[in-house]
């Protein structure tokens, strides 16, 4: 009998050890001969430690009163949201993240980066009085403050001809070191935010590849020495638009 072949939504159970063992060897056994897709599996293996460590410590703490009280109300911490989002994209992955790309090729790294990026977007979004770290109207500090974090000079794109304004931005934690979000929204509230990191791999590669998981669609592409991400809530030819607009702000 021939052997059934390996799904994408296998590769993410037996990361997670989910398989039967009998099937978890035919798994390891086809991850041995097709170096690709095992190098994937090793890079959300370490994603997966990677949160581990950073959040495992918070969530083992007890919950202070102030923060039993305000998880009782209608919205959720930013840390524990984080931690709900970490594993609503968890399950997600199971089934499957879903890749629609312009280009055939879709790097682990790069999947991973796309996962975090939105991940941080559920996150920051909803928030309401403190949706971002520094606000626009000290966009020269954030932008000197978050390139010196990341070690290469940032840029904000201005995206007011598509409707979408500056609201501010922040840092956070990344795979390969510190990450900046900026955050915009339009006249009617709608977010986006844009995921960014510094120290790729310097490729010529500027191809956007698109992926999307329980309604967050998320453009993702390298330039340079830089990664960018957007993430948000609408339609993928209205966040393509806003992506094309991004990419070319940052290189008139």
């Amino acid at each position: 009998m021939n052997q059934l072949p390996v799904t994408e939504a296998e590769l993410h159970a037996c990361v997670d050890a989910l398989l039967p063992e009998a099937r978890r060897a035919e798994v390891e056994a086809y991850l041995a001969a097709h170096p690709e897709d095992a190098q994937r599996v090793r890079a959300w293996r370490e994603q997966n430690q990677a949160l581990h460590e950073w959040f495992d410590p918070v969530l083992a703490e007890a919950l202070p009163a102030r923060v039993r009280k305000s998880a009782r109300s209608r919205r959720m911490p930013p840390a524990l949201r984080y931690a709900a989002a970490v594993a609503w994209f968890a399950l997600g992955g199971v089934a499957g993240w879903y890749m629609q790309a312009y280009n055939a090729a879709k790097p682990a790294d790069a999947v991973a980066f796309a996962r975090q990026a939105a991940i941080a977007h559920v996150v920051y979004s909803p928030e309401v009085r403190h949706p971002v770290e520094v606000g626009a109207d000290q966009e020269a500090h954030l932008v000197a403050w978050l390139s010196k974090r990341l070690g290469a000079s940032l840029k904000v794109p201005q995206l007011t001809a598509v409707g979408y304004q500056l609201v501010g931005g922040r840092l956070l934690p990344g795979n390969r070191g510190p990450v900046a979000q900026f955050m915009f929204q339009d006249g009617n509230g709608q977010r986006l935010t844009l995921y960014v990191r510094s120290g790729a791999s310097d490729s010529k590669e500027t191809a956007f590849r698109y992926a999307q998981e329980r309604g967050i669609g998320v453009f993702y592409w390298i330039d340079g020495k830089f990664g960018y991400a957007l993430s948000g809530e609408i339609d993928k030819a209205e966040l393509l638009r806003v992506a094309k607009t991004v990419y070319q702000q940052l290189n008139p």
